[in-house]
């Protein structure tokens, strides 16, 4: 957080804590029910946002309108570096950064910038698959 310019607060260092000790992205409601302690709503929220903007997580839309959020790996503030493919399990609900697949390329029409591409996924993740089958 240091080098992202940021103060250490508690919050921040459990809610980081959280992302690092986590698979996949988390949703706001994961990070209140695992902070264990009680962090005031507004404070997580406040914290996820000040955490996109200085490249630490990425948000990542979902199918019902929500947000998940996970670890940045090469972004800066202010610029999200993060092209790769997510995969939203229907199973178990996990969502999960593709990290090697990056989003493809789209070719807008003139006088159309993207500023941000995201792909998701919807489909079976290998977890509960091997369950399935196992």
């Amino acid at each position: 957080m240091r080098r992202k310019h940021l103060s250490v607060t508690d919050s921040r260092k459990k809610i980081l804590s959280l992302f690092l000790a986590t698979r996949g992205a988390l949703a706001h409601g994961d990070i209140e029910k695992r902070a264990g302690e009680k962090f005031d709503r507004v404070t997580v929220y406040r914290t996820l946002q000040t955490f996109v903007e200085k490249g630490i997580i990425h948000s990542i839309p979902t199918a019902d309108n929500s947000v998940r959020y996970a670890l940045c790996k090469e972004c800066e503030e202010g610029h999200h570096h993060d092209d790769h493919v997510h995969f939203v399990c229907t199973n178990c609900e996990r969502t999960i950064c593709l990290d090697d697949i990056v989003s493809p390329k789209i070719d807008l029409p003139e006088g159309f910038i993207a500023e941000n591409v995201q792909v998701v996924i919807n489909g079976i993740c290998k977890d509960c698959l091997n369950n399935d089958l196992g």
